[in-house]
């Protein structure tokens, strides 16, 4: 083969390559766009739920709701207790009295969905809470489901996404007050999802951003960064610690083993201090410095 066919040949394979180098960059950038699309119609759903709440038209409703609902149960139960005061039965009275009693108290201790996340919640049952770190792109639903590896791959609506949802393992307690709870998601390119927390490997970064918020679907919870650290994830055999298999302490000891090692681990001292009682939201995801590794960022709850 002669010099011009062989840069001829040459010159149509870097053609080819810059060609599919563009296809793969116009397919990332469509994905990035259509992911903040529907993150943003998710922010905009809980916004507008939200403000409805405020304005006090939606709770005004479900409040109306509530009291038809329970002065139903209340007609019904009155209803029964007439009916066997007729009968001349003073046990049955006192039984429909006594089981009603019950029921109210039941009903009294469910607690009640906020009312920024009722409609979200009707659309996907998943939804466990909402995530938010001021000042950053991190403001994601955060789902929970029996598959621990479906909401790797699905985004909120149940398609198949890279991008994934912000997920806790099915094993976590978020509700009830569990020593530590760990949210995982992927660490994007672009920054979304979890990208944003190699940010935190710089201290600067830290104190401007050191407030995590978190609420669950019946409270708002506000958190404080403890560590920052890079692990990863190792053999079942090997007897080191793992951020990821701790969910409780059931004694001083596991939780002072913990926190030890969070605190030894960590990158710089964020000088938040942590005491036997005191619960945490630990954030994973992806990092590079080794093979399977992770950054980790620990924060303990203070409202």
């Amino acid at each position: 083969m002669d010099n011009k066919k062989r840069l001829r040949l040459i010159r149509t394979l870097l053609l080819m390559i810059v060609f599919i180098c563009l296809i793969l960059m116009i397919r990332e950038c469509h994905l990035s766009v259509s992911h903040r699309a529907k993150q943003d119609e998710l922010k905009e759903k809980l916004q507008s739920e939200y403000a409805g709440a405020e304005d006090g038209d939606k709770g005004a409703e479900k409040d109306a709701e509530r009291k038809y609902i329970v002065g139903r149960e209340i007609e019904a139960a009155l209803k029964a207790v007439l009916e066997a005061v007729y009968s001349g039965s003073a046990a049955e009275v006192k039984n429909i009295w006594t089981d009603n009693r019950e029921n109210q108290k039941e009903r009294e201790k469910e607690p009640v969905i906020l009312e920024k996340y009722a409609d979200l919640y009707e659309e996907n049952p998943d939804l466990t809470g909402w995530l938010s770190i001021e000042g950053m792109k991190i403001d994601y639903p955060v789902m929970q489901c029996e598959d621990d590896e479906y909401y790797l791959h699905h985004d909120f609506y149940g398609n198949e996404d890279k991008y994934g949802c912000l997920y806790v393992r099915e094993r976590a307690d978020v509700d009830t007050p569990g020593t530590n709870f760990i949210i995982y998601g992927h660490n994007m390119r672009d920054g979304s999802m979890f990208g944003d927390l190699d940010l935190y490997k710089d201290e600067a970064f830290f104190e401007e951003h050191s407030v995590i918020s978190f609420d669950t679907l019946y409270e708002e919870r506000t958190y404080e960064i403890v560590a920052v650290f890079l692990s990863r994830v190792y053999r079942e055999d090997e007897e080191v610690f793992k951020y990821y298999d701790f969910y409780d302490a059931h004694t001083p000891e596991e939780f002072q083993d913990f926190y030890e090692n969070i605190k030894s681990m960590s990158l710089y001292d964020t000088k938040v201090t942590a005491k036997y009682g005191d619960t945490f939201i630990t954030l994973s995801t992806c990092a590079y410095h080794v093979e399977d590794g992770r950054l980790v960022v620990v924060a303990k709850r203070v409202e």
